[in-house]
């Protein structure tokens, strides 16, 4: 028998409003809230089911410095140009990174600065 990611854990000064970006990019739900002001969201089909869960826990100061693991994205129902306006209306922004312009995919981070990728691939929802 082999693992599988169960959950990912991010660490923001606001998990109330990073869950809520997320929800609405991941098309999550909250599944949990600790005492401690961290936040479970995932699939609707809960921890265990389809997808990892990400966990966002608070931290006042959380690491500045360059992640060793990030999110990638891809659409489901939309073309890449239409999902990176939407990720950019929910509160994304673009972030340079060294691209050249000739990437399939576009390097964004959430409203606390966490890089994440949209991938040009379109997946079909789960």
């Amino acid at each position: 028998m082999a693992c599988r990611i169960s959950e990912l854990v991010l660490e923001c000064r606001d998990p109330e409003a990073l869950a809520t970006f997320w929800c609405e990019v991941l098309d999550f739900v909250v599944l949990d809230r600790e005492d401690d002001g961290s936040v479970e969201i995932g699939a609707r089909d809960g921890f265990g089911g389809s997808q990892p869960t990400i966990i966002l826990s608070r931290n006042e100061n959380p690491e500045k410095s360059k992640p060793r693991l990030h999110i990638d994205v891809s659409a489901t129902d939309r073309e890449q140009d239409a999902e990176l306006e939407r990720l950019l209306t929910l509160g994304a922004r673009r972030v340079q990174i060294g691209q050249t312009g000739q990437e399939s995919w576009h390097v964004l981070a959430d409203p606390e600065g966490n890089e994440f990728c949209l991938l040009r691939t379109r997946l079909n929802p789960v």
